[in-house]
């Protein structure tokens, strides 16, 4: 379409448009100019391509342009105004929420760093990038097939985009491993553990069974042998060549491909060992699925008699008469969380999660990490402690001296820990001494150390004492690898006696239970025991009948100022709570009565009482 047939086409603004392509062709025209004139005619229907011939760029230029539409009116004047480059303007358009993008523009407006890339890294921290391991596992097309949407910056590579709905990819992996886990559980696992991100060290101290490569066929042997003839004549043939033709190159990753497969042959496990085993399942960098079959926990390990045989010839264990039940089901845990079986709702009290007693242990054993810090006499007692039972005690040492401190890592941290007194003040404390101490210099050091007055030398040994602190809970392990049941009560004993020495208390320390970090995570029935326990009987009954996510809400508003510890955070001998005595809770505020004269609050307590 030439210039004049499109002017008749949109008659509304010709002249103008026609002058703005003019000055468009002599000098350099605003960005925002160009931009209007092209929203203009975008508007009166013209596609990209007619605007793009009227001003003598691609149909990609228009589109980059038009995309500044996505950018608020208040940035798009702050740019006017040279308030902005133009390559941070372009910045703001991987989204079009213009809130966000002002939120955004306000906290990088006086700060050093504000280029374009850190705008899109701070628009898109929501989002999840289409190169992410979750998208190429799943594949962006079944996310958008699912309904999500995905952004895309026409001003830069993208690698794929950014997914908008990092919940809705959530799902459709946790469907498709889920999906996966049901598959593998058929081949008669006792359990199954999925998830996306493994961590490292996730299979420690598990016993990895034994099995045999699953042989080849006759056909499958005849193909490989086929596959490595047909490499070793291409390589004959183009060995000697500086650069292989493409196609070439090609053949030989595809063959080197196919042989790695015929070499990781599927492995047969014995029936009785895959009855107490079980799987990981998760997903590589690559997005790749990975399954790691045939670990054994500990405490699955066949039970041996006391003179050391097995146990009598045709007394079934357990996992062998699960296996020949037909209904007998791997339990399949997705993340943190089993997928079986549902939370029972019944009176009876189950212990605490496994992981939820280790944040809880983790938060005792930062608090005690302070707590010691903060006491020199304790700390030096503690240490020395250490050294008379290693010197007296006849223990094997190796080294010049084998007094030392592992730093005690933290395995499983809730998301409050990092912001609790003890952890900031830790932080403090260790930052202040690091930016004195001279750690590049090893004699600069001893005479660094030596020349400290004897408080400052004491506060430094209790800082440095403290970081071998371990109040953490940890599965006994009676093979060897691991904590014993008898070392980790001696590891809680001796974590209650320097508790009482500090005068360490967790509820002074700053822990209060939350529907996060210990109510949403526990049973309905473990609730209404801590705020028994907290609050008294009445406050239990007064919430008895909710759903557990109120319930958690409510159970958190009447213990907050209680008092009360869950167990792993007690001294042992210490009341789970220190009550107001002769206090009664509050109502929660939706059972709450407007009558002055307490009768409706008891009537609606009673009827509270009667209806749960």
């Amino acid at each position: 379409m030439c210039s004049s047939d499109l002017s008749d086409a949109h008659s509304a603004v010709p002249i103008e448009e026609d002058s703005l392509a003019e000055n468009f062709q002599r000098e350099d025209l605003h960005p925002l100019d160009m931009f209007r004139a092209f929203q203009t005619l975008h508007d009166q229907g013209a596609s990209h391509e007619e605007i793009a011939a009227r001003f003598f760029v691609s149909a990609t230029f228009v589109q980059q342009r038009l995309r500044l539409a996505r950018v608020s009116a208040k940035l798009q004047e702050i740019y006017e105004q040279d308030g902005m480059k133009l390559e941070q303007l372009m910045a703001f358009t991987v989204t079009d929420d213009h809130a966000r993008q002002e939120q955004v523009w306000e906290a990088l407006e006086n700060s050093w760093s504000k280029e374009p890339q850190q705008i899109r890294r701070l628009l898109t921290e929501t989002t999840v990038r289409a190169s992410d391991r979750r998208a190429l596992f799943v594949g962006v097309d079944a996310y958008v097939a699912a309904g999500g949407v995905v952004l895309r910056d026409l001003f830069e590579a993208d690698n794929g985009g950014w997914l908008q709905d990092p919940a809705l990819l959530d799902r459709l992996v946790g469907d498709r491993l889920k999906s996966i886990a049901d598959e593998i559980a058929a081949e008669g696992w006792k359990w199954i553990v999925v998830d996306a991100d493994l961590p490292y060290g996730y299979n420690h101290g598990l016993r990895a069974i034994a099995g045999t490569p699953v042989g080849l066929t006759d056909a499958e042997r005849a193909e490989r042998e086929a596959l490595r003839a047909e490499y070793d004549r291409l390589e004959a043939e183009y060995g000697e060549s500086d650069e292989l033709p493409d196609d070439v190159d090609q053949r030989l990753g595809q063959i080197e491909t196919a042989l790695e497969a015929f070499e990781s042959r599927p492995m047969h496990y014995d029936g009785a060992e895959i009855a107490r085993a079980g799987v990981f399942i998760s997903i590589d960098r690559d997005g790749d699925l990975v399954v790691d079959r045939a670990h054994v926990r500990p405490e699955d390990e066949a039970m041996q008699a006391v003179d050391g045989h097995s146990a009598e010839p045709g007394c079934a264990t357990e996992n062998e008469d699960s296996r020949h039940n037909p209904s007998a089901r791997a339990i399949i845990t997705i993340g943190a969380q089993a997928s079986e079986p549902e939370e029972d709702d019944g009176d009876t009290i189950k212990p605490l999660p496994e992981r939820l007693v280790i944040e809880l242990t983790a938060h005792r054993t930062l608090a005690l990490r302070n707590a010691l810090a903060e006491n020199q006499h304790v700390a030096i007692t503690a240490l020395l402690h250490r050294l008379v039972l290693d010197t007296f005690g006849q223990r094997s040492a190796i080294g010049c001296v084998e007094a030392f401190v592992r730093h005690v890592h933290l395995p499983w941290q809730d998301v409050g820990l990092k912001d609790s007194p003890a952890a900031k003040a830790v932080h403090e404390r260790h930052e202040a001494w690091k930016s004195d101490i001279p750690l590049d210099d090893d004699e600069a050091l001893w005479a660094w150390l030596d020349g400290l007055d004897e408080a400052s030398r004491q506060t430094l040994l209790a800082h440095c004492v403290s970081y071998g602190i371990n109040a953490l809970f940890e599965r006994p392990n009676p093979y060897g690898s691991g904590v014993s049941q008898h070392g980790l009560d001696q590891r809680r004993r001796e974590a209650d006696r320097l508790s009482r020495a500090t005068g360490l208390d967790m509820v002074d320390a700053g822990w209060r239970p939350t529907v996060d970090n210990y109510l949403g995570r526990v049973t309905k029935s473990r609730i209404l025991e801590a705020v028994r326990e907290g609050a008294g009987d009445q406050a239990a009954q007064l919430i008895d009948h909710l759903k557990k996510a109120d319930m958690a809400k409510e159970a958190e508003r009447l213990l907050a100022d209680s008092g009360w510890l869950p167990e792993p955070l007690r001294l042992r001998g210490n009341d789970a709570a220190r009550p107001n005595v002769g206090e009664e809770a509050d109502l929660p505020e939706f059972l709450a009565g407007d009558d002055e004269d307490g009768s409706a609050t008891h009537e609606t307590a009673a009827h509270a009482v009667a209806a749960g």
